[in-house]
């Protein structure tokens, strides 16, 4: 059993073949790291325990303003250098996280759905956070007992499903390392697992991008380099600067910044042409194709106080609660235009543009933007206002991809700006691997 945990430390996109979608069957791999029998893994509960202990964090918002002025006491402890920090290697980030669902059942209750599936969005909550803590491991200070950096989930790159049944009845396990690191930012690979028949199967695989910020979150902070120990860290560090590369080539070809291209502006316009009425042969008089759906129809809205209960260490609301908000909009979303149940495919691009602030107005709006198939993607938009000033700011946009039990109609733009949006699901949802069968055991929700 051991032995299957920690072969997933392996099972990273960056020794496989590029994939965004439901994998195929993980090859076996040899290990990357040998990890001591005694390194048991930590309880799930006791991931934010850790890391308001490195940060020195209050667990009483009255206390919150006292923890933060004493963090300002920890700039001393900032490196003015990458140079003059130690080099880190791979297995020095490497945490095990047990989540008991199985031989602990007063904890189903939280990640339970009414089918009797695992909540998909409080699976998001614990990837934030332990994203977090493996990143504080790379950069741990032993002369000092709180943390001087200010750690935060700058972007979701991919959350990649495997084709493996989601049991509230089943234990769980999480395990993760740093695998890229940058001068003040660093990729996290995640991987949860979960038992089936003694052993433990592989559910998915996650890449996450954090920042440091110094120890009151104004400005960037120098992180440990990190150090590859064999061929296989190697790869996953070359797939880390790959990884880099394809985002700043995605951002600078975003369709905010460039025009479409040939083949996406043709089909635009035949899109366009086949929503023409026949009868009246004018640009302004539209009818819908059979089974299609104006993509303006597609749309719900939410609204959520942000009360200090969701917050993180850093007396901010804590990205995994917004991802679990988006997610679960997302959601219902999906199931409401495709008249089924929908499954999570695949996690996409989720850039934490700003912070959230205790007390805000959280405003989410989910519409479906492109279709395919049984596919649904949609996307997530999320911006907040506080409570005295009324002006919205754009804090999160999230990329979902679903798979629903049935085919599903085609949405069409009716605008320009639908047109956009349009095309950027079409991306996204390309940026998958190739559409596989829909397993009906394959089963994550809410």
């Amino acid at each position: 059993m051991r032995r299957a945990a920690l072969r997933l430390c392996t099972l990273s996109k960056g020794l496989l073949a590029p994939s965004r979608g439901l994998t195929q069957e993980p090859q076996n791999l040899e290990n990357v790291f040998h990890i001591s029998e005694a390194c048991s893994p930590i309880h799930v509960n006791h991931v934010r325990d850790k890391l308001r202990e490195i940060v020195g964090a209050s667990t009483n918002w009255r206390d919150h303003v006292k923890a933060m002025e004493e963090r300002k006491l920890l700039h001393g402890f900032l490196a003015k250098s990458q140079k003059g920090l130690p080099p880190r290697t791979m297995k020095d980030s490497y945490i095990e996280v047990l989540l008991p669902l199985g031989s602990q059942p007063e904890l189903r209750e939280k990640y339970l759905t009414v089918q009797n599936t695992v909540r998909f969005g409080r699976i998001l909550e614990d990837l934030d956070s332990l994203g977090v803590l493996i990143c504080y491991m790379h950069n741990k200070i032993h002369s000092a007992k709180m943390s001087p950096l200010s750690i935060v989930t700058a972007l979701v790159d991919k959350i990649d499903m495997c084709k493996k049944s989601l049991s509230p009845e089943q234990d769980i396990k999480f395990s993760g390392h740093v695998s890229w690191v940058g001068k003040t930012s660093m990729e996290v690979k995640m991987h949860m697992f979960q038992l089936h028949d003694n052993e433990f199967s592989p559910v998915l695989d996650a890449t996450f991008v954090m920042v440091a910020r110094d120890s009151e979150n104004k400005g960037p902070a120098f992180v440990n380099p990190l150090t590859v120990e064999s061929p296989e860290e190697e790869e996953l560090f070359r797939q880390g600067e790959l990884n880099k590369g394809r985002r700043v080539a995605f951002s600078s070809t975003s369709l905010l910044k460039m025009a479409p291209t040939a083949e996406e502006r043709t089909t635009i316009h035949e899109m366009f042409l086949s929503t023409l009425d026949p009868k009246t042969i004018s640009f302004r008089s539209r009818v819908l194709p059979p089974n299609a759906v104006w993509m303006e129809n597609s749309k719900l809205k939410s609204l959520d106080i942000c009360h200090p209960q969701e917050r993180n260490i850093f007396n901010r609301i804590f990205g995994g609660f917004l991802m679990r908000k988006a997610y679960e909009l997302g959601w219902a979303t999906a199931c409401n235009f495709g008249g089924s149940r929908p499954f999570i495919v695949a996690v996409d691009d989720i850039m934490f543009q700003k912070p959230v602030e205790v007390g805000s107005l959280l405003f989410l709006s989910a519409q479906v933007c492109f279709t395919q198939g049984n596919y649904i993607q949609v996307r997530v938009h999320s911006e907040v206002a506080s409570l005295q000033d009324k002006e919205h700011m754009t804090t999160n946009v999230f990329h979902f991809t679903f798979m629903s039990e049935k085919e599903v109609p085609l949405v069409f733009p009716r605008t320009y700006g639908e047109s956009m949006l349009y095309l950027d699901g079409q991306r996204h949802f390309k940026s998958m691997s190739a559409p596989v069968t829909l397993k009906m055991d394959y089963v994550v929700e809410p």
